[in-house]
């Protein structure tokens, strides 16, 4: 009874060191929000280049705003979708590989490779084509000594000047094509035959698992400096040895830290008969049965010396995995980051980007409510301006548009006018100055304008306005505003429904703990 007294004791004394080291600095809607969170959102924002800088009062609101928003989209559910719990997992797959890895001595393992890849003569790539017969591993001993006989008889010819290599690659290779070559790639026994060759040289027939091979070096590249091809040297000795040295050294320290205790009996006995009901082992104070063993030994055929040590290994990550978030706070807050901007994007593309290109009416009563703000500061021309050619039949253009609406004009020219024979060259539309030459010259009195060589008549049909008429004149203007203006109406139904509290004490003490 003491010791549970105690227990609860330390317990609160933890959480509030806790609480002093990390207070809460505001609660929206019942939920807490610690002044690290909107640290950690409000310096990296300001820190990146091209955005506007704001102040720690100006930040509070849109951080609040933004909180607001990944609630509402937490309340229509999106957060349980399959596609959005698929991404999320995705996403912090990839970023807990850094994790999941000693980078110190992942770095310096491929060092040491790198280096004796120099020492080696194996830098770089050598390009290669090469004889080649593909025996399968159930070969029997006469098609191997065959396979054998024929290939030595083929680098006899080559020696001899009595064959051609290229014409033996067409006639009786199974890869007629070249190909390049970088240490880890091909099989031990392939590297060490070609990286000790030069440029032009033949080789001795030798075997590999895949089969027997002649082979010619063609060219070498040299190698690429190491910071270059250290990642992909961590992945080729992932692919060979099943796990790098950087996730072998992590596993051995994580090990220590949660306490891996082998099970000797059990392991023995899984040893001995291939299987085991028994413990192998405990990690984190969990036990791992040989029945776990045995499901994952059916995905990972091996000897069971290599199955074993790959479970204890892929137990030992899947819990660290599993702590990531509670170990490490910049992994919690990345995670946070992206989920929240996932939520962000989906509530904010149903209530306001998707929504607002085929609002018309919105848009319509927007521009008349605010028309006096899309008034230009130059008048525009909005009509049309014909050439035509000759005098008579502009005329005749003018006078049959005066009676049609603006949206016929262009079909009344191309059926009355420019049906057998293209006789009018029209150009309808909103002009301000600059955008049209002729339009400069006759309606702005500008630059002067040469007339078409071959449609020499122009002639106009329009007027000069101070501002739009439609919103359509301005659409691609408007819609950035009707968006602020629907966002705007939105954070406010937001704001008016929600509880939010700030404390202003610890909103003081930003940055300056």
């Amino acid at each position: 009874m003491i010791r549970s007294g105690l227990t609860i004791i330390f317990l609160c004394l933890g959480l509030t060191v806790f609480a002093q080291q990390d207070p809460m600095l505001m609660r929206i809607n019942g939920k807490d929000i610690l002044r690290s969170e909107f640290e950690y959102i409000y310096n990296k924002n300001n820190a990146l280049s091209g955005i506007e800088q704001k102040t720690l009062n100006e930040y509070v609101d849109l951080f609040v705003n933004f909180k607001l928003k990944v609630a509402a989209a937490e309340a229509m559910g999106l957060d349980t979708t399959r596609a959005f719990r698929e991404e999320l997992e995705g996403y912090r797959r990839q970023l807990a590989k850094t994790y999941l890895t000693d980078e110190t001595v992942s770095e310096l393992a491929a060092r040491q490779i790198y280096d004796k890849m120099k020492a080696n003569q194996r830098a770089g790539q050598v390009r290669v084509s090469h004889i080649f017969k593909s025996l399968p591993q159930t070969a029997t001993s006469h098609l191997l000594r065959t396979t054998e006989t024929r290939m030595d008889s083929l680098y006899t010819a080559l020696q001899n000047g009595q064959a051609d290599f290229d014409a033996c690659v067409r006639n009786f290779s199974d890869e007629k094509k070249s190909f390049w070559v970088s240490w880890l790639q091909m099989p031990a026994e392939f590297e060490d035959t070609v990286f000790k060759m030069k440029p032009g040289e033949i080789s001795r027939p030798f075997f590999t698992p895949q089969g027997i091979h002649i082979v010619k070096v063609l060219e070498r590249k040299d190698i690429l400096p190491f910071e270059d091809v250290k990642d992909e040297i961590v992945r080729r000795q992932t692919r060979r040895h099943g796990m790098d040295k950087g996730t072998e050294s992590l596993v051995e320290k994580l090990k220590k830290e949660y306490q891996y205790t082998p099970d000797k009996v059990g392991m023995d006995e899984l040893l001995a008969k291939g299987q085991t009901e028994k413990k192998l082992f405990t990690l984190g104070g969990r036990e791992y049965t040989g029945q776990m063993f045995a499901n994952f030994a059916i995905a990972h055929p091996q000897g069971i010396q290599r199955q074993l040590k790959g479970f204890i290994m892929k137990s030992v990550l899947d819990y660290e995995y599993s702590r990531l978030e509670q170990k490490y706070p910049e992994f919690r807050m990345l995670m946070q980051e992206y989920r929240d901007g996932m939520l962000l994007f989906e509530i904010s593309n149903r209530e306001i980007w998707e929504r607002v290109p085929s609002d018309e009416v919105g848009m319509a009563a927007y521009f008349d409510k605010h028309r006096s703000d899309y008034h230009w500061k130059n008048p525009h021309y909005k009509g049309i301006v014909i050439h035509s050619a000759t005098k008579r039949i502009g005329k005749q253009v003018r006078k049959l548009l005066k009676s049609l609406p603006e949206e016929e004009w262009q079909d009344a020219i191309r059926l009355t006018f420019n049906a057998k024979k293209q006789q009018v060259q029209a150009e309808q539309g909103l002009f301000a100055l600059g955008d049209n030459i002729y339009v400069d010259d006759e309606i702005f009195k500008k630059e002067k304008a040469e007339p078409i060589p071959s449609f020499p008549f122009t002639t106009f049909l329009g007027e000069k306005i101070k501002g739009p008429e439609s919103y359509q004149e301005v659409r691609g203007l408007l819609v950035g505003d009707y968006q602020n203006y629907l966002e705007e109406r939105w954070v406010a139904r937001l704001r008016a429904a929600s509880k939010v509290e700030i404390n202003q004490e610890v909103l003081k003490t930003v940055n300056k703990h």
